[in-house]
């Protein structure tokens, strides 16, 4: 039987073509390691020119990676982070912010469609102010979050006027970070830097990349000896130009944001053609690459047994389809067809 991976996560989808011949280009002779290299200089000013500003990059493998180092340079142990309750950084990196920060507690806000409540955040961020309680330190927030929403510049601008008032750092988990630019259509400095982001853990992978996120520090003081905490967690590579090529092939010709609004516009027509069914409920608005819908139970078991595989944990028993740069809308009508047959 043929399996059908398509809407499992955007993670499934195969390299990116500008992605690729990057990755091509940069394999031809021979290249400084550890990131002396000019693939990585070249990305990382492509990061600072789509943020129209100076600031400090570093490639890692992977988001958690990316997440934990950063946080822990924000935090010291006995500091506290506040995020909301469904926040990748709290549900699915196996304790790694905890771990790379020696044990710094995470507290958990609620908020409607995986947003973070500024209230809550607010509350528990005042919630006591004595030793015996780990001091708040940093609000992390995931754009978008993980349930296919985005924060609006006034959302960001709400939770960065809490951080300022009592002197918290502000963290973004942009593992779609690029899905949520080309949802709003704005600058990427208006949703980063200038609503009050120290750091953004930039996602490549989910993009079309073979492998690797960026961190991206706008308050260049909090990235001092970062490249330290980097190389002890083993994320220095040793051909960094590997992991750094990919972001030139995807940057230099707006790729990244082509990409995006391709999976971003394939989620719609998605979302459009199961709110056709009775049976199906969607759960969330659908703003960027995802899907978040309702099945009745009998359908999850008749899907799985066609090949389709998908998460339905992240939704609280809902089914989560992700679309990505590959996604066609035969694999959409694939889908359909065999949901229509299953109910």
């Amino acid at each position: 039987m043929e399996k059908k991976y398509h809407f499992a996560s955007d993670n499934t989808a195969g390299v990116a073509p500008e992605a690729w011949t990057a990755l091509e280009h940069a394999n031809d002779g021979y290249s400084p390691g550890y990131g002396e290299d000019d693939w990585t200089a070249r990305a990382s000013d492509l990061i600072r020119e789509l943020f129209e500003t100076d600031c400090e990059v570093f490639f890692t493998f992977n988001g958690t990676a990316a997440n934990s180092l950063a946080l822990a340079t924000l935090c010291q142990s006995y500091h506290s982070i506040i995020c909301h309750e469904m926040a990748h950084v709290e549900t699915d990196e196996c304790g790694a912010p905890e771990f790379y920060s020696n044990g710094t507690k995470v507290l958990l806000a609620g908020g409607a469609n995986g947003k973070l409540n500024p209230d809550e955040v607010e509350e528990i961020a005042q919630r006591r102010s004595d030793v015996h309680f780990p001091k708040p330190k940093v609000i992390s927030l995931t754009q978008p979050t993980e349930m296919g929403t985005v924060y609006q510049p006034d959302d960001l601008q709400k939770i960065s006027a809490i951080a300022k008032k009592l002197s918290l750092r502000l963290h973004m988990d942009g593992a779609r970070f690029f899905n949520a630019l080309a949802s709003l259509n704005v600058s990427a400095k208006e949703i980063t830097w200038q609503s009050g982001v120290d750091v953004l853990c930039l996602g490549g992978t989910k993009l079309g990349m073979p492998v690797g996120d960026a961190v991206v520090f706008f308050n260049k003081e909090l990235a001092y000896e970062f490249e330290y905490r980097c190389k002890q967690a083993g994320q220095l590579a040793s051909k960094m130009r590997f992991l750094s090529a990919p972001w030139v092939g995807m940057l230099e010709n707006d790729a990244c944001l082509k990409h995006a609004r391709h999976a971003n516009d394939c989620a719609q027509k998605l979302a459009s053609k199961l709110d056709e069914f009775e049976e199906i409920k969607l759960i969330t608005p659908v703003e960027v690459n995802g899907v978040f819908a309702q099945f009745p139970d009998h359908l999850h078991a008749s899907l799985k047994d066609k090949g389709w595989r998908y998460y339905n944990f992240i939704a609280k028993g809902g089914a989560r389809l992700m679309c990505s740069w590959a996604t066609t809308e035969q694999d959409i009508d694939d889908l359909i067809r065999d949901i229509r047959a299953s109910l």
